[in-house]
């Protein structure tokens, strides 16, 4: 699934090439994409707005329209958003279509072989009915800017392993798999250490690191990896994974001491790779 730094990458993308552009026109072709109301309440929200602005909260992408409406995208697995001129042949699995005005005219696609995706239009008024699982998210470390002093709290406030803390959109929203074993790595801790037993320089550390590494993954248009779909609005790809240390690396040597081989473990039900010698 996209993170953080790939739904970053492509809010980026849309900042720069939709907003300003009318939706002239809207096509719906899977209908499981619009599930949470229809592709009629797709098509009447869309057509004939204007995207005045394109934000972010975690792994979700938010529009802004002119029409006081907000337009929602989520990737899920293996979705992806592009822009392509007007006419161009579609890839499989395109299940909704935006005409957009201007010169030259272009199509927004979101495309979803695995059709966990979602596109919505709601009401930001009615957004806790509408959209719940926004207002449950917690803070996001690039929009919302983790402070030390909150990272401290969220960590001495609860006695859970840290792997599992930091996957908690709840708790911090954007951050999965990929980007937690890369930050704990640099942080020099290990992924099932209790978050109350850190000490406030391992705190310190692991502040740093997750910035550092969201922001190096965002400059490098995030992470594609073999067995993902994601690219940029543009269908390139990242080349973060080029700067992995530990995920996905188990049984080889360890990049950063290069005297001990990563390990995988399950933590909170998912694979987590480490370092023996470099995490504690």
């Amino acid at each position: 699934m996209p993170e953080l730094p790939e739904v970053e990458t492509v809010r980026r993308g849309l900042e720069a090439q939709v907003v300003g552009r009318r939706i002239e026109r809207v096509e719906v072709g899977r209908e499981r994409t619009v599930r949470r109301t229809s592709a009629e309440a797709l098509i009447d929200g869309l057509t004939g707005v204007t995207i005045t602005r394109f934000g972010r909260r975690g792994k979700y992408l938010i529009g802004e329209l002119d029409s006081g409406d907000r337009l929602m995208i989520h990737l899920r697995m293996s979705g992806r958003v592009l822009i392509a001129a007007a006419g161009t042949e579609r890839p499989p699995h395109t299940h909704v279509v935006l005409h957009l005005a201007g010169e030259p005219p272009q199509e927004m696609w979101f495309v979803d072989p695995r059709t966990f995706g979602e596109v919505v239009v709601f009401d930001p008024n009615n957004a806790a009915a509408e959209m719940p699982e926004l207002a449950k998210l917690g803070i996001d470390p690039v929009t919302d800017g983790l402070t030390r002093a909150e990272l401290t709290a969220l960590l001495l406030g609860r006695s859970r392993q840290l792997k599992p803390l930091l996957l908690d959109q709840h708790v911090i929203a954007g951050i999965g798999n990929i980007y937690c074993d890369e930050t704990l790595h640099l942080a020099k801790l290990r992924p099932d250490r209790l978050s109350d037993s850190l000490s406030a320089r391992e705190i310190g550390r692991l502040h740093r690191a997750i910035h550092e590494v969201l922001a190096q993954a965002i400059e490098a248009g995030g992470s594609t990896l073999a067995d993902t779909q994601y690219v940029d609005i543009e269908g390139q790809g990242g080349w973060f994974q080029l700067h992995h240390r530990v995920y996905d690396r188990a049984g080889q040597r360890c990049l950063t001491c290069g005297r001990a081989d990563i390990v995988r473990i399950v933590t909170g039900g998912r694979s987590t790779c480490f370092c023996p010698r470099c995490q504690h």
